[in-house]
């Protein structure tokens, strides 16, 4: 599976949830890049912008879509790294904003 593959696989089911791909389609095609990349390694899509440690239990928490995304994109309209944002982050109606890491440290 390429990146444009998955884009559309997972375009409309997180559509339907009100989560959107970030309209820079560079950065999410490299974001794509990177979950593929994460399953071939790992066998398992994690988030590309955290370590992982290889170990499906381990990482379950940064299993794309992670269990931060939804308080992410609450708060400040992107998720962590950027590949799911809002409609009013799309549209520019909110601004852009760092995202911490909201993942324990102990998890890190």
């Amino acid at each position: 599976m390429n990146e444009k593959q998955l884009y559309e696989q997972l375009k409309t089911i997180n559509e339907r949830q009100g989560y959107f791909f970030n309209r820079d389609m560079d950065a999410t095609m490299f974001l794509l890049g990177g979950l593929i990349t994460n399953r071939q390694r790992y066998g398992y899509m994690c988030c590309p912008c955290r370590p992982a440690k290889e170990d499906a239990e381990a990482d379950r928490d940064i299993i794309c879509p992670c269990d931060y995304r939804e308080a992410d994109v609450l708060e400040f309209g992107s998720c962590y790294c950027g590949l799911y944002v809002s409609s009013a982050w799309n549209d520019e109606t909110i601004p852009h904003r760092y995202v911490p890491e909201r993942r324990p440290a102990e998890r890190c």
